[in-house]
């Protein structure tokens, strides 16, 4: 299901866009569709039409996603198992201090070598309405001030429906445009699409080296995009916009971490509106990486910091339940086709 196809059902019955508007965000905080005001109760409102036909569409919306697991972290964050309505499963996670991750397809076609995600391949899209669904079922358990599109899947792939969420989201979600964080790994319609977009989120982008033949090992199905032009495109976006860009660089023991790694970054990024983020390996089973050892890592953004690249560390949420991204989802599946091979 999509957004637009939601506001069209509601103008179908007589919604007026105040209406709408009114349905939408009560949706979108995770409260009841006919949820009033101190000033002005639905009753006194919607139209009766409206109001006879909210609770049909509450129960799809309902219906779009369901938590299947939650699990909480040490860290503060916790990561949620979601279940659709034709039951394949993505994951979301919540956040320390009101943020949210969200998947926007279910698998992933890009296949980075370190990701559980991309092993699955791309299964299929996720509506705008699904992705904005797991927002409003997050804020049943916490505050989201902040939603990040850095789930399962690549958002640059799903990219009508991402832009139709996150317009959403930016809106009647009540979410402010630079806490939308739009994740990629390059894909150049991003740079077209974005600008025109009423709402604007900030931009991260999929670096993880900064050697061309390198990444195209790591992120095998990414568009051909070198370091260097994807560090363009990110510093024309973030000067237009005034948001610096976030440069995503999940480090691989022996793969990615090495002084000439050091020095390229200083070469891309020095004198860029950027951060860099740090992203230590979180490890899978039975795979042949590894993150670099603590002392590694420290030196490494000492080294950066020194010579004026904004560097921080960000770990993976939910480590200490081996809950990075698409883990659970992965367990869940061996766990439901073990059962059905002994069923069979």
């Amino acid at each position: 299901m999509r957004i637009h196809e939601i506001h069209q059902r509601l103008a179908d019955v007589g919604a007026k866009p105040c209406h709408s508007g009114r349905i939408s965000r009560a949706w979108l905080q995770g409260q009841p569709l006919d949820t009033g005001t101190r000033r002005n109760q639905t009753k006194d409102f919607l139209p009766l039409s409206v109001r006879n036909a909210l609770p049909e569409l509450s129960a799809e919306l309902d219906g779009l996603v369901r938590l299947r697991s939650e699990h909480p972290a040490e860290d503060g964050s916790a990561r949620l198992l979601v279940e659709l309505r034709d039951g394949q499963m993505v994951e979301s996670v919540l956040l320390p201090r009101g943020g949210l991750c969200v998947s926007s397809q279910v698998g992933c076609a890009v296949a980075c070598v370190f990701c559980m995600t991309g092993k699955s391949g791309l299964l299929r899209q996720l509506g705008s309405a699904e992705i904005v669904a797991q927002v409003a079922l997050a804020r049943r358990f916490r505050a989201v001030k902040k939603v990040v599109f850095m789930g399962m899947g690549e958002p640059a792939h799903n990219l009508d429906n991402v832009l139709e969420a996150i317009d959403m989201l930016g809106t009647d979600g009540g979410i402010g445009h630079k806490n939308l964080v739009f994740s990629t790994v390059g894909d150049p319609r991003v740079f077209e699409r974005l600008p025109r977009q009423r709402i604007k989120p900030a931009l991260a982008l999929s670096l993880h080296t900064t050697d061309a033949a390198l990444r195209q090992r790591l992120l095998p199905k990414a568009p051909r995009i070198d370091p260097e032009e994807l560090v363009a495109l990110g510093e024309d976006y973030a000067r237009r916009f005034d948001y610096p860009i976030q440069y995503q660089w999940t480090l691989l023991d022996g793969i990615n971490d090495s002084q000439e790694e050091l020095d390229g970054i200083l070469r891309l990024l020095s004198g860029k509106f950027a951060v860099l983020n740090l992203i230590p390996y979180n490890s899978l089973p039975d795979d042949s990486y590894a993150r670099p050892a603590g002392e590694r890592i420290v030196h490494m953004v000492r080294y950066l910091h020194s010579r004026g690249i904004l560097t921080k560390v960000r770990n993976s949420a939910g480590q200490d339940i081996d809950g990075g991204c698409g883990q659970l989802r992965a367990r869940a599946v061996d766990v439901i086709n073990t059962r059905h091979l002994h069923k069979a």
